[in-house]
């Protein structure tokens, strides 16, 4: 075959994308090397044409870091609140109750006493870490010049345990401050910085509903709960105390009755059995017929949170993929390219193959320039979805979860597809015949 006239000189034949430069000696096989060389090079020329490539791969890998930095940040928020509120928790609350056909509110009546806990505890030992009643008010409290609204609590010592809840500063509750309705409390983070600032609060005085209280404890910092409330904004007190002093001649003040109960199992009992030994226990103690409703509320808190954090992680998940989409789209946006580049670079593929280049050459020209694509645009978007990601987390004050393995992975992928989506068009351009290709116009 007849070599065209510009094709005789080694030294001039165009490199991709228009560029002068050598192919390698004719007759051998070009290195490595050199095939990135020019792969390279037919990006840098294409600028243009290869950012807009590029683009499908930066949106869906930043879309990818983003989606899963906040679906793993959400992830982190449930599990930090599981572990606030204690794990393997109970919950009995009062429920509603019936009188004359008309029938009550739930916690209207209050249904449950220090008794039943006290019983609880003393007779489900084998199932049971401890059971602790609490009484709950509201007012406001007062220091000084400061005064803060807050709710309260009246306590048992179990409740500490019970909860997981320990201090930053000061003690703990003795048994004759709890017997002898004393006049002392522990206080929430919140508290102790709205009435005190950074001053410390042991052994100063606060007034609720004008009772004064010598503070001898700080509670350990818990954050919000699952309803968005403070866990942080609280007053604790003996029950004794809340009873006999603070609630005055309240109905609960009155009688042994309490809000709620909170019971903690033991480790490797199942939370299932626990709650039915102490539900079988309750309908004892008040008399309840078979097939007579509870009139009591009994919750598996941690059941709860548990299946709030499996839909969380689902959630996550479901972003993750749906995000992965548009790491697709820029795959086939990758492919479609190359096959427009391999159609317009068709010559050029003729006379590289001239000059001796083989078929694994051309493939891995094309390959590389794929790659490339794929792995420049996974960066750039790696870099765009942290800067989004904290973005978002700064303006919705999310909790945001960078994962290097998310990272890892979005980038990986991005290469896989540069790999899976740019195989064709290189396969294409080395199949095709260096007659026919020069022959092209």
């Amino acid at each position: 075959m007849k070599m065209p006239p510009h094709a005789r000189n080694n030294n001039s034949l165009p490199s991709p994308g228009g560029t002068h430069g050598s192919f390698g000696r004719p007759g051998a096989a070009m290195n490595f090397y050199a095939t990135l060389l020019i792969a390279l090079k037919a990006l840098r020329v294409n600028l243009l044409r290869s950012a807009l490539t590029m683009l499908g791969i930066i949106i869906g890998v930043a879309a990818v870091i983003i989606m899963i930095a906040v679906g793993s940040g959400a992830q982190e928020k449930v599990e930090a609140q599981i572990k606030s509120l204690g794990s393997n928790l109970l919950i009995v609350f009062s429920a509603s109750a019936s009188q004359g056909g008309a029938r009550s509110a739930a916690g209207a009546t209050h249904t449950i006493s220090e008794d039943d806990a006290y019983a609880i505890a003393r007779e489900l030992p084998e199932y049971l870490v401890g059971a602790a009643p609490t009484l709950r008010g509201s007012g406001q409290v007062v220091a000084g010049n400061s005064n803060w609204s807050t709710t309260f609590y009246g306590i048992t010592p179990d409740y500490f345990e019970v909860r997981a809840w320990t201090l930053a500063d000061g003690r703990y509750f003795d048994p004759a401050e709890i017997n002898g309705a004393a006049k002392v409390a522990i206080i929430g983070q919140t508290v102790a910085t709205s009435l005190f600032g950074d001053e410390s609060p042991i052994d100063q005085v606060i007034r609720i509903r004008n009772v004064p209280l010598t503070v001898i404890g700080v509670l350990a910092g818990k954050g919000q709960n699952l309803s968005g409330s403070d866990q942080d904004d609280v007053v604790l007190m003996p029950i004794s105390t809340a009873r006999n002093r603070v609630l005055g001649a309240t109905v609960l003040a009155k009688s042994r009755s309490v809000g709620s109960i909170s019971i903690k199992a033991r480790d490797g009992v199942d939370l299932k059995i626990a709650e039915e030994k102490v539900r079988d226990l309750l309908r004892q103690r008040h008399r309840l017929q078979p097939g007579q409703e509870d009139d009591f509320n009994l919750r598996n808190l941690t059941e709860i949170l548990q299946a709030r954090e499996d839909s969380s992680r689902v959630m996550a998940m479901l972003l993750a993929a749906v995000a992965s989409v548009s790491l697709l789209v820029g795959g086939i946006g990758i492919m479609n390219i190359m096959l427009v580049s391999v159609t317009e670079r068709t010559r050029e593929i003729g006379l590289r193959r001239a000059v001796g280049a083989k078929s694994g050459d051309i493939l891995r020209q094309f390959l590389i320039e794929a790659i490339t694509l794929s792995l420049i645009g996974g960066l750039i978007g790696v870099l765009l979805g942290s800067l989004g990601a904290e973005l978002i987390g700064a303006l919705a004050e999310w909790p945001i979860k960078l994962s290097p393995f998310a990272t890892a992975l979005a980038v990986s992928f991005a290469a896989a597809i540069g790999i899976f989506f740019g195989y064709y068009p290189a396969r294409q351009a080395a199949r095709l015949s260096p007659i026919e290709a020069l022959r092209h116009e």
